[in-house]
């Protein structure tokens, strides 16, 4: 993706962390569709270019396709949110942001007198603005088609400048809708308060100090600020390192790069998701949560982190879907994500 787009680099440092492979590696087989499918069926017929599956902190199964490898990055899409929720967190431990109940206008001036006048950084968070927003695929005249060709005009924000032009639907805290634009807001309040561009920022609090393997590219907009609610593109292990480091609380060294609770308040949903997805599915500070206590990171095209903390196990799925969102995929990637849980039971 960074050789057809501009993007800012995610550096590494000179330290790379080990991620074990099992001596064991599993195939996991089960009944899809009334055939026999396995792991290596689901990248042959799925479309999948990439699967790794974490156990334990041991790497049990690692496969690529389209001739990618261990070296390869592959796009995040709207994965990239949840990394941006962790830097809300590390930006609060380190003392920039004050507090998740405090105004979005008091990092994001520009927001001032808009419907997002009064809007918390941890409704910014949660998707409970009120403000309305169009997140249709398909409609070339939506606001998440529309809103990356806003211009940067001497220097200003323009996700700050295309937001601020929206009308409000609901009260704060009081309603639901998936933005990512409200994500794209998330980076420019973290980018004003710690006032450093977002990939230095998850250099420093995360790729360096976690050991990332490879450098990643985050994506940018007109204005040359990082895409925050998509197009991270990093290896498929490094993203299974950052999955099994917030699984385990966020820690580094044995200490915790967000505030206390974080990592459980992050992967809670708030009443309001659980509403509009008929209470199944829900939503946290940029995470999908699902019963049992486990939660994803996801992304159109069939991208996808899957974290499971009870049996400390890890999904990372790379995908290049025919469409954003796809039901005969979606259908089958939950086939494999169950098999896979139910390959390992409870306490083993």
């Amino acid at each position: 993706m960074e050789k057809q787009f501009p993007a800012n680099t995610v550096r590494k440092g000179d330290t790379v962390s080990a991620l074990p492979v099992s001596p064991t590696p599993v195939s996991i087989s089960y009944t899809y569709q009334g055939k026999p499918w396995s792991t290596d069926t689901y990248l042959e017929q799925n479309n999948g270019a990439g699967l790794l599956i974490l156990k334990d902190g041991q790497i049990v199964f690692e496969d690529y396709a389209f001739g990618l490898d261990q070296t390869s990055r592959w796009t995040s899409f709207s994965v990239a949110k949840s990394f941006s929720s962790t830097l809300v967190g590390a930006a609060i431990r380190d003392g920039f942001i004050g507090s998740l109940d405090d105004p979005i206008t008091q990092y994001l001036p520009g927001l001032s007198g808009s419907a997002y006048e009064g809007v918390s950084v941890r409704q910014l968070l949660q998707m409970t603005s009120g403000v309305k927003w169009n997140e249709d695929y398909g409609d070339p005249n939506s606001d998440v088609a529309r809103f990356s060709a806003e211009p940067s005009v001497d220097g200003s924000d323009p996700v700050v400048s295309y937001m601020a032009r929206l009308p409000r639907e609901a009260a704060p805290g009081t309603k639901w809708v998936y933005k990512t634009g409200e994500t794209n807001l998330v980076g420019s309040l973290v980018r004003a308060a710690v006032k450093k561009p977002l990939a230095e920022y998850l250099s420093e609090k995360i790729w360096v100090p976690l050991g990332m393997e490879a450098d990643a590219y985050w994506m940018t907009d007109l204005g040359g600020g990082e895409i925050a609610g998509c197009c991270l593109s990093a290896t498929l292990r490094d993203y299974a390192r950052f999955a099994h480091f917030f699984m385990n609380g966020a820690k580094i060294n044995g200490v915790s790069i967000t505030p206390d609770n974080w990592t459980t308040e992050a992967v809670t949903s708030t009443p309001e998701a659980l509403t509009a997805m008929n209470g199944q599915t829900g939503y946290g500070y940029q995470w999908w949560t699902s019963p049992g206590g486990i939660y994803e990171g996801q992304g159109i095209f069939g991208q996808r982190i899957t974290i499971n903390p009870a049996k400390q196990l890890v999904v990372v799925s790379w995908s290049a879907w025919p469409g954003a969102t796809d039901p005969g995929s979606e259908s089958a990637q939950a086939a494999l994500m169950a098999a896979i849980d139910a390959h390992y039971p409870a306490g083993k």
